[in-house]
């Protein structure tokens, strides 16, 4: 199966020196493609003409975020069965791609598959952004398994079995996505400009009848954080408001209801908090969300493609992930 690595660079050149040459390297079998999200910083078009002549590079005239530039980047590699979406500050582990592409050719039904990921500072813990697959509570809060909010665990083996896991979402830190799959649902939501946007695009495969998994004899190691930082009131504003567009859009109309008025809430609770601890940026980015919710509620609430809004048949905590917390209940 034709497979392109694309990694999506705006503005970072520093870690595709100390990352692209690993990812060449490491990934025999497929084309690199670095997607330019419309970087404004000088030299790295030269760079990888003269430092890297076999990476395919596709430029994109402006900054269209994660989802915007993907689903703009990929639309030129039509060529390919197979894309592997991944964050420019990631390091891949010898080995890496094969049980991916193998997975895909022996799982006709399989749209999107994540590899392990771990710490590149800390490489015996998962990390944050996808751990070893993605999961979601009845009230909307995804989490993931080694990660549950923002407790990541040490991968001590306890997700290698199964090899291929069922997983509610994959991560978008390295997202390995069917063509076919990607395509026909639509692709990512250019609106959500980034994060959340591969729990939407997950979501949507399930109710197409696509197959998402992650797969524990892969392995990549992620720095995070290169895009937003968690202190960034423009990441407060996109999580929030995304992860309401998210549910509207996929969940059942009762379920999406209710997790709605449970979100608004807590959000309100947030928002408070933020003001609580000097951060009025981050209280007005979640009013600035909440109200972008409500400008573009009725886009998202009409299932376009008439495919049933349904939860997925794997990943789905029933239950609230914030009070088992609370509670010190264990996850399973």
């Amino acid at each position: 199966m034709r497979t392109a690595v694309a990694l999506l660079n705006y503005n970072g050149l520093h870690w595709l020196k100390a990352f692209l040459p690993l990812v060449a390297a490491r990934s025999a079998g497929a084309d690199v493609v670095v997607i330019d999200n419309g970087s404004t910083e000088a030299g790295t078009l030269d760079w990888l003409t003269s430092e890297h002549p076999s990476v395919r590079v596709v430029a994109l005239p402006e900054n269209l975020g994660y989802a915007g530039g993907y689903q703009e980047g990929l639309k030129q590699l039509t060529e390919y069965d197979l894309a592997v979406l991944m964050n420019t500050d990631i390091e891949p582990l010898e080995g890496w791609l094969d049980p991916l592409v193998a997975r895909f050719a022996d799982q006709p039904s399989l749209g999107a598959i994540q590899p392990k990921i771990r710490s590149h500072s800390n490489p015996a813990e998962f990390e944050y952004a996808g751990a070893m697959g993605g999961r979601m509570d009845d009230w909307g809060i995804p989490f993931a398994y080694g990660r549950v909010l923002d407790r990541c665990e040490l991968d001590q083996g306890q997700y290698d079995e199964p090899t291929y896991r069922p997983v509610f979402w994959a991560s978008g830190a390295c997202l390995a996505v069917r063509l076919e799959a990607y395509r026909a649902v639509g692709g990512l939501d250019s609106a959500f400009f980034a994060h959340m946007e591969e729990i939407d695009l997950c979501w949507r495969m399930h109710r197409h009848g696509w197959a998402v998994e992650a797969c524990s004899s892969s392995t990549v190691l992620h720095v995070g954080g290169g895009t937003l930082n968690v202190g960034s009131p423009r990441k407060t504003f996109l999580l929030f408001r995304s992860s309401l567009l998210t549910v509207v859009r996929n969940a059942p109309t009762l379920s999406a209801m209710r997790i709605v008025a449970f979100r608004l809430l807590i959000d309100g609770v947030a928002g408070l908090r933020f003001l609580l601890q000097r951060q009025p940026k981050h209280t007005l980015a979640v009013i600035e969300a909440h109200f972008d919710f409500y400008r573009l509620f009725s886009r998202y609430a009409v299932s376009r493609d008439r495919t049933p809004k349904r939860w997925p048949a794997h990943g789905r905590y029933r239950g609230s992930i914030l009070w088992a917390k609370l509670r010190g209940t264990k996850i399973l």
